[in-house]
Parts: structure tokens; sequence; C-alpha cells
């Protein structure tokens, strides 16, 4: 079932255009990682495709009521503020606000605590975590949605290593179930490993789509994040190791 589809969308700032006719589909059951490098356009892309940003082009996304737009996509923003200074519990409850009033006490909160690992913290204000453990929180509150879609701008950056792969595999366990999963990240290797699908995106536009295997090559590499890296394709998923900049042409 496609729950996100694209159509040539593009989104400018004055006469340029950040995002440049991307066009694509994400469907239940993929864990789809949005890569490229500073400044491809990668937000802008995510907040567009949501109705954020003014954009041309189509969006499924930002053609819903916002009302419904709430229960088909849980949208976890880059930016990590957390406001005031309430519980975890009830920080990871605000994420019910899409299906009514916030509750605290509904089992999709005590799975999202679970999920990530903050039962012991639930009864802890929230803006006394450590960073890592409130974008822990942030991720909790997105999966206490139980939307359909989860878009989610560098969920993982800044996580200790175990806690960036417990956070893939939950992604992964959520795609698994039947949700779709867009996660914006740098980390090449989280990505190789983890998701289904990669979508490369380069000054705006989308260069590549596909299999990790298939889309993490040199050359490609080497002309969109001008890299060597080191890639070895293990028993359980890909493995790519930056080791050093490319060679100029």
């Amino acid at each position: 079932m496609t729950l996100l589809a694209l159509d040539r969308l593009t989104v400018r700032r004055g006469d340029c255009p950040v995002v440049d006719g991307v066009t694509l589909d994400i469907a239940g059951g993929e864990l789809v990682g949005l890569i490229g490098p500073n400044g491809a356009g990668k937000t802008t892309l995510l907040r567009g495709a949501l109705g954020l940003l003014p954009a041309a082009g189509f969006s499924s996304l930002a053609a819903l009521p916002a009302a419904a737009r709430a229960r088909h996509a849980a949208w976890l923003p880059q930016n990590r503020e957390i406001a005031w200074p309430v519980t975890v519990r009830d920080l990871v409850a605000l994420g019910r606000i899409a299906h009514g009033a916030p509750d605290p006490d509904h089992p999709a909160v005590d799975r999202a605590l679970a999920e990530m690992g903050l039962v012991p913290l639930a009864g802890r204000r929230a803006t006394e975590l450590s960073g890592g453990e409130q974008a822990r929180a942030l991720i909790a509150r997105a999966l206490a949605q139980e939307a359909p879609l989860v878009i989610a701008d560098e969920p993982v950056a800044g996580l200790d290593p175990a806690a960036q792969i417990a956070t893939m595999q939950v992604f992964g366990g959520l795609a698994r179930s039947g949700r779709g999963i867009l996660v914006s990240m740098h980390d090449l290797g989280l990505a190789a490993r983890h998701c289904t699908r990669i979508l490369v995106l380069h000054r705006g536009r989308l260069v590549a789509d596909g299999a990790p295997a298939d889309v993490l090559a040199p050359a490609l590499l080497a002309a969109v994040f001008g890299i060597r890296a080191h890639l070895e394709q293990a028993a359980d998923g890909l493995v790519v190791q930056p080791v050093a900049l490319a060679e100029a042409p």
C-alpha cells in the first residue's frame, strides 16, 4: 500500500530550487533511508512532502486535511527542543493528540516507552534528560502516534552507537509490521545495514533509488559525497566504511 506519493515536488528558495522535481513513492513495509551531503535538500524535501513548506508539484500528504495528515504520518523534526518540564510519559503521550486528547495511560504510550528503553525514566522530567535521552523520548512520542507512516529527520544523530542500532532496529520492526518509515541520515553504514531502500539526494535532485547494495557504489560515493569507502557484503548486510576523500578528477 502506498503511504506517500510525490510527483515532481519542487521547493524553491527565491529563484533557486532547493528540491527539484522529486518523484517517488513510499509503501508500507519499507524502511527507506534518505541520504545526501549537507545542503542536498533532505530536510526541505521532508518538510515539503509534509506540506510544511510551500511547494509545487504533488504530495499525497500535503493534499490531506491537517487532522487526517496527523493521523496518517508521524513527523520527527531534526530540532529536538523540549519546551516544558513535563514527565517523559506525558511527553510521549502528546503523540496521541492526533487521535484526540493525550492519554498517558494508553497502551501505545507504554509500547513506545518500552521500545525506546525509557520505562525507567518515565516519571522523570523530560527537560532533565541528557541530549541522547531526550532524542529517544521524542522518537517515542512519534511512535505513540501509531501513524502508518513515520518521517524522521536525522533521528539517530547524537545517539551513542548502541542507541543508534537499537533505534534502527525499532524502525525495522515497524516496517516489518507493515508501516512505512522514511528517515534522513548521514551514517552510510547504518543506512546500508538497516534500510531496505536508499534514496540519494544531490543538489536537490533524486539521483539514485534502490537497494543499498545497488545504490552505494564507489562511483556514486565519489560523485555525491566526495569519498572513497570500504564496501563489503557481509552475511547480515552491506558494510560501508568511509576511508578517505575521493581523488580529484
